[in-house]
């Protein structure tokens, strides 16, 4: 039997252009490329795993404006359930601000709008109505104690806890006691261990440290170079298929979908990590956010690719 998966976090309007390089301050560049995608850590996270084949659903918060009807629209349109989406009347929808330079990399500014309004009680109570919902995926983009609540709410049911800590916020360390799985990439795995991760070595330790600070297990991605894995004791790298990045956008939240995704279906952790690298190095061959996220068949396909 799967297990069906709840996301609790942003959702945004990105508004994308790509140009040769990301502006210094003062700096106005000349850009090229101009489009609009559905976005948001949370929302992305949603369709990556509804793409990949299994059930979510999303508890979040939109504004009663165009941008949040278009992506409640387009999440329904891809299977995500929209039953824990709150409109708020008072409050536009997240925007977010994307530069995308001509290796792929990425500068973003984002206005959080409603996600900033979503509260601890309208999260307690939306997790409550999915209960029977077995595994709970978090982000950062909405207000810290809106996710301590969803965090304690989820372990009081049984739930799988999962925090993907992005953006970084060292305010999380007084919550790792609930997570049972932090997905931190290197950067943010740095701020909050305190250990700068040069080599594969430096990452390991970093991974420990943050075991030892109250986490169960610990995913700290590394872009191209795949993924560490500390479950219990037990260390693993896991690499990342070779590709040519476009946009790394959403590469941090098809990981984790594609974790969540993994782990529903019974797969081991080091597993999981192996699944959520390919499917990211499949969407940062793309641009966009949302627009980027792969489906299973294409997934399959890059197994195959590889298997020859």
């Amino acid at each position: 039997m799967l297990n069906k998966i709840i996301v609790t976090g942003s959702m945004n309007m990105d508004m994308v252009v790509k140009t040769d390089h990301i502006p210094k301050p003062g700096e106005t560049v000349l850009g090229g490329t101009f489009f609009m995608n559905p976005g948001g850590k949370g929302a992305n996270q949603s369709v990556a795993i509804a793409r990949l084949g299994a059930e979510v659903v999303f508890i979040g918060k939109i504004g009663d404006d165009i941008f949040g009807k278009q992506s409640a629209q387009l999440f329904d349109e891809e299977g995500v359930d929209i039953g824990g989406i709150i409109s708020d009347e008072s409050s536009s929808s997240g925007i977010a601000l994307i530069t995308v330079d001509r290796q792929g990399e990425n500068s973003i500014v984002v206005a959080p709008g409603a996600n900033a309004k979503l509260s601890p009680a309208d999260v307690s109570a939306a997790i409550k109505r999915y209960a029977n919902y077995k595994i709970l995926l978090l982000q950062l983009e909405i207000p810290m104690e809106t996710v301590a609540c969803a965090l304690q709410t989820g372990k009081e049911l049984g739930m799988k806890v999962i925090l993907n800590p992005a953006p970084a916020n060292k305010e999380v360390k007084n919550y790792f006691h609930l997570i049972d799985i932090i997905t931190p990439n290197e950067h943010e795995a740095e701020m909050l261990s305190g250990i700068k991760i040069e080599n594969l070595d430096y990452a390991q330790a970093a991974a420990r440290k943050l075991q030892e600070m109250g986490v169960k297990n610990v995913i700290i991605t590394l872009g191209k170079s795949g993924a560490v894995v500390l479950e219990n004791d037990d260390f693993y790298h896991v690499p990342a298929p070779v590709v040519e990045a476009v946009d790394t956008t959403a590469a941090g939240d098809v990981f984790n979908g594609a974790l969540a995704v993994a782990l529903s279906e019974g797969k081991s952790l080091k597993e999981a990590a192996g699944f959520g690298c390919i499917a990211a190095s499949i969407a940062v061959t793309r641009m966009g956010a949302q627009s980027s996220i792969p489906y299973r068949n294409e997934f399959i396909l890059e197994q195959m690719k590889k298997m020859k």
